[in-house]
């Protein structure tokens, strides 16, 4: 860790891209592959310990649907593999309806240890495609491969879509995500904003959704719940839905460290078995993707973000977008900026007429002064914090008087929030949130306080730096900032870019280095 003791006149510069570290993890534990993996990377050269995982995971798992296997291609040991890891959608209308599942999740995995990165990418499952049926092509979103045609077919149209070959596939349902979160106990999370859906207009139309309630904040997420909020699907759009997924299981994978899975290993491969079909079975098989796993392993990990526009009913993509994509993935480099293109909020365009009559910051670009609004939801939290009898100590209130263009604070029911939290050990703190809403659908950034010194969020920054006196601790995704956090005596606070990290470095450090104590 690197820290800057000397005062900054200046923000430090936009970081040059990088890739981000254990990106990977972030996949593999979704589908809990990662289980095996992190057992077998520690027990390569010990072949009882690779065939005890494989029996457990073969004597609890189901086989692919017959042809799956056909439409994948064979690799030599030792070459580069891609691994196509799919997750099955079954809301409640499925069901009741007996419709046939659609993936809800469509990820590929690169392992290459030539290359200087081991390459990720999420596929936006509303993806317009051309899907080879046996009745000829049909045009629909590419999640609905799985419904005509299951795995296989999802093989065969990712294939034809980006002229790539697939040598291994994991297919998975959720209810093993959710049995696997609960095996793990619960995962704190840092929730953008209030999820709520009632299945009644305005908060959504009846029956088509499952209903939710998550309020703003960081907080403990457990089996049920957590379900929920990944798979949370309207009210933003395909690319938000990847990020939040994506953010979630990387908050996952730093709370939960290798000893917990392989001290938990054989309960975790059992549920992991009984919701996953895999053509990976065996000794041999496990053994060679795991050795292939500890080589690239060296690497760096990058996400690739797939190049797409969205529309009223269709994520698209030309024939320039895709082969920009593929040569990414297949490259393992890095790329800059956020994760996708936002889509416009219908108001954009009067929030920025109404941004731009403000005193913007010239050291900050991108950012305006917005000291009195902030304040007034500070004030809000304080008071409401005074309320809170049940948690010990006293938390100052800190807000940031600038903020990011094009933005506003939200103030609702739940908004800002003040509120208690609890350690894994029972201790409650107090804690607040102030949500923001930026520019462009399903995008919030937010300002957390909490007593609670040491939350795992913010273990290991990136780097830090001391701005006007201040410490700030940088944690980057890439070479974005996704959070800056600071800490006093009595607290720890933190700025939490959006899910697809919109706010440039600027904008993230400028807040950051303007929060004030209220009534100062």
């Amino acid at each position: 860790m690197a820290v800057y003791g000397a005062p900054a006149p200046s923000p430090a510069p936009e970081k040059p891209p990088r890739p981000g570290r254990g990106l990977i993890w972030r996949y593999l534990l979704a589908g809990a592959l990662i289980v095996a993996c992190s057992a077998g990377a520690t027990a390569t050269a010990a072949l009882l310990q690779v065939k005890q995982v494989a029996d457990i995971f073969d004597r609890n798992s189901v086989p692919l649907p017959q042809g799956t296997s056909t439409a994948l291609d064979d690799v030599a040991s030792g070459k580069p593999q891609t691994i196509l890891v799919l997750g099955s959608d079954r809301r409640y209308i499925d069901i009741k309806q007996k419709n046939p599942s659609r993936s809800d999740t469509i990820i590929l995995l690169r392992l290459d240890p030539g290359r200087g990165a081991t390459a990720i990418m999420s596929i936006p499952r509303d993806l317009k495609a051309e899907i080879p049926t046996k009745n000829g092509l049909v045009t629909d979103k590419i999640n609905a491969a799985y419904a005509l045609g299951g795995p296989g077919l999802t093989v065969k149209t990712v294939k034809a879509l980006l002229g790539i070959k697939i040598n291994h596939v994991v297919n998975m349902n959720f209810s093993g995500f959710r049995d696997a979160v609960d095996r793990l106990k619960c995962v704190y999370v840092d929730v953008d904003r209030r999820y709520y859906n009632d299945n009644n207009p305005p908060n959504g139309s009846a029956t088509d959704y499952a209903t939710i309630n998550i309020k703003p904040g960081y907080q403990k997420l457990c089996g049920a719940k957590a379900l929920d909020y990944v798979r949370y699907r309207h009210f933003d759009t395909d690319l938000v839905r990847a990020a939040r997924q994506q953010d979630f299981l990387r908050q996952a994978k730093d709370q939960v460290g290798v000893s917990k899975l392989l001290s938990d290993r054989d309960e975790l491969l059992k549920i992991f078995a009984r919701s996953t079909q895999t053509d990976i079975r065996g000794t041999d098989a496990i053994l060679r993707l795991l050795k292939l796993g500890y080589e690239s392993a060296q690497n760096p990990v990058q996400e690739v973000h797939f190049r797409s526009d969205i529309g009223q009913e269709y994520v698209t993509a030309s024939p320039q977008q895709v082969q920009d994509t593929v040569r990414e993935f297949l490259q393992g480099k890095a790329s800059s900026g956020a994760r996708g293109t936002p889509k416009p909020r219908a108001d954009d365009a009067a929030r920025r007429k109404k941004t731009n009559r403000r005193k913007s910051s010239t050291t900050y670009p991108g950012t305006f002064d917005n000291a009195t609004m902030a304040e007034d939801q500070a004030i809000q939290v304080a008071v409401g914090l005074s309320k809170i009898r049940r948690a010990g100590g006293v938390l100052q209130v800190y807000y940031p008087k600038l903020a990011a263009a094009g933005s506003n604070y939200v103030n609702d029911q739940v908004s800002p929030r003040s509120y208690l939290i609890e350690d894994r050990g029972g201790h409650r703190y107090k804690a607040y949130r102030l949500v923001v809403s930026a520019q462009g659908l399903g995008q919030y950034y937010g300002v957390e306080g909490t007593n609670w010194k040491a939350p795992p969020i913010l273990d290991n920054p990136s780097e830090s730096h001391r701005i006007r006196g201040r410490r700030l601790d940088y944690f980057y995704d890439g070479d974005r900032l996704r959070l800056i956090s600071w800490r006093t005596k009595g607290g720890v606070y933190w700025i939490s870019n959006t899910l697809l990290q919109t706010l440039t470095n600027k904008q993230m450090i400028g807040i950051a280095q303007s929060l004030s104590l209220v009534g100062t």
